[in-house]
This record gives structure tokens, C-alpha cells and sequence, in this order.
């Protein structure tokens, strides 16, 4: 992967979990949703077989996850952490805004 690539991406996760948080947050008035559903969208990322796998197979399917996230290059790792820090970053501005007086919907 490129460094102009790897630069880029993380900028474009950030930014596209940052939003994707807010709103979550904005709705549902809960700060931290979308960083306990942020693994869970990472799954759906990372993993190459259908969700119903992890119900009526959850002992490969979850070892198979597992090691898919174990192989991922240090790149991707890097765009996904950037995701993560969209997610908890949104949250500190959710509750600033929120004790600044914003009342959001």
C-alpha cells in the first residue's frame, strides 16, 4: 500500500465514522453507540462468509474471524484504527455539545 494511499484512507474512515457516530449519537442520544457497534461493523469488514454462520457455527466461524483480523497488513490495521478514533472522537464532541447547551432533536 502506498503512503499517499494509507494517508488518504485514514483520513476517509475517520472522517466517515466520525459522521456515522454523530448521527447515531445525535438520534439516538446515546454518546458511545457507535463505539461498542464499531467492532461488530469490523466483523462485517473483515469476515468473507455470511453472518448466519456465526449462529449456527459459531466455533469456525468465530476462529475464522479471528484469524482473518490476525493477517490483516499493518496498513489496514492503521485505516481501521482511524475509523475507531472517528467513533470515540465524535462522542467527546457529542457530550461538548451537549454541555455547551445544544440540544440535538
Amino acid at each position: 500500500m502506498n503512503i499517499i494511499q494509507l494517508v488518504i484512507g485514514s483520513l476517509l474512515f475517520f472522517v466517515l465514522f466520525f459522521g456515522i457516530a454523530f448521527l447515531l449519537n445525535m438520534l439516538l442520544r446515546k454518546t458511545w453507540v457507535m463505539a461498542i457497534f464499531y467492532p461488530i461493523v469490523i466483523a462485517f469488514i473483515v469476515d468473507k462468509f455470511p453472518v448466519s454462520q456465526y449462529f449456527t457455527n459459531p466455533g469456525q466461524a468465530f476462529s475464522t474471524l479471528w484469524n482473518n483480523l490476525l493477517s490483516l497488513h499493518a496498513g489496514d490495521i492503521v485505516i481501521l484504527a482511524f475509523g475507531f478514533a472517528g467513533t470515540i472522537v465524535s462522542g467527546f464532541v457529542i457530550r461538548l455539545l451537549r454541555a455547551k447547551g445544544y440540544q440535538m432533536f
